[in-house]
């Protein structure tokens, strides 16, 4: 490699941890800041990253002061006048987005990328297991903790590289994909693409760089232009007619489905899907003709039987519709959804589960841009519920604005809504009168989960 010492700004994300890891394991020095400790601060420092958590170029270990032999990598939450980002512009180093270094991980792979403003995660998560069990081999950067490999890196045998493509800051324009799926193209990240157009552009790009005689995969309805001229052109669905689907969907208890795969060249009778929701079964689709088109290309026949067994053992990412609790007394889960059409999906798909149960919805806005921009459409999600209780805004990388707040949100909830502090949240669903909980948010809500169970768990 050019480089032997990789230094991270941000190191904790859950994209930039999974490339720190990557350099772990190329033998490479690793070492980052990021703003607080997390889980997965502490499994890099366990596998030899050197991490702090003060904005100090007085940290940064002696061994990464060399222009010559250190790379650094940020994210673009990191904010520009950063002091150590700062500290490694003004001295030469080289310094680059995760994105770009993401795109260069990929040269000479045959890249399935999954780009989407929901649902990727899932997706692409899933791409990587069919591709370990259809082949034994195959790579992934993925976005999320994947519980099957236990972690959010995927290193394996052969060509194929699984990655989550993500919109934020335009990242994903840094890939040029040999298949690719789009889930979705909503409203979100205005703060940066200031229109809806602007991010149906992005895709539309991203579309436009997808290499030719490859495949795009895209969820029937998104509505993007696609001109690129030189790649086959699949549609998806979860149960609508069209080149992929799921027919004959049924639930068969807990939460899970049986069905029959459609594809262009047959049906795959009897596939089970290893977690819970018809929106998972949906996400299941896009991967299976993500993997279907990979198998295309390399004149390979898509082995069924394997195929099957890898959607029934697949068991999910953490954060995605993960249950704590699930009993006929008490259900409590967590999901990552933190777009008002993630609500929606999600307690739709909790509705299908559950039928007849009284749902509480518990989350934690994200952004103040983004609550400015879609406080509408949270309210109407949330009121798919029978009762939400909201947390504060959780900023991440954002200042106030003023008269943005949860309130916005909870004055158009149509159910009964509460707003509480985060340190009495788990307190607060305690004492509730609760059926089905379901816990959402990109923020720190997720470190409440156990607390939130304890509470639960008596009434189960």
């Amino acid at each position: 490699m050019e480089y032997t010492h990789y230094y991270f700004l941000g190191i904790g994300g859950i994209g930039m941890s999974a490339l720190a890891r990557y350099f772990l394991h190329e033998g490479c020095r690793v070492a980052g800041y990021d703003r607080t400790p997390s889980a997965l601060t502490h499994r890099l420092a366990a596998e030899g990253a050197a991490i702090h958590y003060e904005d100090d170029v007085r940290l940064i270990p002696e061994g990464f002061l060399d222009p010559a032999q250190t790379l650094v990598v940020y994210t673009p939450a990191v904010p520009q006048e950063h002091g150590e980002l700062r500290y490694f512009r003004e001295r030469g180093f080289v310094v680059e987005k995760r994105s770009r270094m993401l795109g260069r991980l990929a040269a000479g792979k045959y890249v399935m990328a999954v780009a989407g403003t929901h649902g990727k995660t899932t997706t692409s998560t899933l791409t990587a297991w069919l591709n370990r069990g259809l082949t034994g081999g195959g790579s992934a950067f993925l976005g999320g903790i994947s519980k099957n490999f236990g972690g959010n890196l995927v290193l394996g045998d052969g060509a194929r590289l699984a990655v989550e493509a993500d919109e934020f800051d335009r990242s994903f324009l840094q890939l040029y994909p040999d298949v690719a799926a789009v889930t979705s193209a909503d409203a979100d990240h205005l703060d940066i693409y200031g229109t809806h157009e602007a991010v149906k552009e992005a895709f539309a790009q991203f579309v436009r760089q997808i290499r030719p005689g490859g495949a795009l995969v895209i969820k029937r309805g998104v509505d993007i232009a696609i001109d690129n001229p030189d790649i086959a052109v699949y549609r998806y669905s979860y149960d609508e007619p069209c080149d992929f689907y799921a027919r004959n969907a049924e639930l068969v208890g807990g939460g899970h489905y049986r069905y029959d795969l459609v594809t262009p060249s047959g049906t795959i009778a009897g596939c089970t899907l290893g977690i819970p929701g018809w929106i998972n079964v949906e996400n299941a689709v896009a991967a299976a003709a993500l993997t279907w088109c990979a198998a295309k290309v390399a004149g390979e026949t898509l082995d069924e039987e394997r195929l099957r067994q890898a959607l029934a053992s697949f068991e999910g990412v953490k954060r995605r519709f993960e249950f704590y609790i699930n009993t006929p007394r008490q259900v409590y889960m967590d999901d990552y959804a933190h777009h008002p059409r993630e609500l929606a999906a999600t307690l739709a798909s909790v509705r299908r589960m559950f039928p007849g149960r009284r749902i509480t919805a518990l989350f934690q806005p994200h952004l103040y841009t983004r609550t400015r921009d879609l406080y509408e459409g949270f309210a109407e999600a949330l009121s798919l519920a029978d009762e939400a209780v909201l947390l504060p805004i959780y900023p991440a990388r954002e200042e106030p604005i003023p008269g943005v707040g949860s309130e916005l949100i909870a004055e158009r909830v149509t159910v009964p809504c509460r707003i509480v502090p985060r340190a009495e949240l788990a307190a607060t669903v305690g004492a509730m009168q609760t059926d089905v909980v379901i816990s959402f948010g990109a923020g720190d809500i997720d470190a409440c989960c156990e607390a939130i169970a304890a509470a639960l768990r008596p009434k189960a």
